[in-house]
């Protein structure tokens, strides 16, 4: 049996789990739940660690069980992430072209002289 690939199709409270585990790098469900739910409760508690789960069984998490409290490390790029989303934005919206997406970006001026700047690193790299 071949190696699975992590399921990217994240939802949106699934992604506010990985967010905080993005800017972390290791957490336990304790500092996980704290900063998604701030004013949390038992039930919160229980939400982030069913949330954890789905994100085990999708392979974009790994659970260290070596110490008491558990932690858990993102195994997926927020990068990843954010294309595979970008990609089905494209696919429903766009008939799969992401061009319209940057586009409507661009003239929005949703992007700023940095992004601007990077953008056009990367044309000029693909054009290599």
């Amino acid at each position: 049996m071949g190696r699975k690939f992590p399921d990217l199709d994240v939802t949106g409270a699934e992604l506010a789990v990985l967010q905080e585990i993005w800017d972390l790098g290791t957490a336990t469900i304790r500092q996980l739940t704290d900063r998604v739910y701030p004013r949390g409760s038992a039930s919160a508690y229980a939400t982030v660690q069913k949330l954890l789960e789905r994100l085990e069984d999708k392979q974009c998490v790994r659970r260290d069980r070596s110490a008491m409290a558990h932690t858990f490390t993102a195994t997926v790029s927020r990068d990843a992430v954010i294309g595979k989303h970008l990609r089905d934005v494209a696919e429903k919206l766009c008939g799969g072209s992401l061009t319209p997406l940057l586009t409507n970006l661009l003239q929005a001026n949703a992007i700023g002289p940095e992004e601007r700047a990077q953008l056009r690193k990367l044309l000029e790299i693909s054009r290599e």
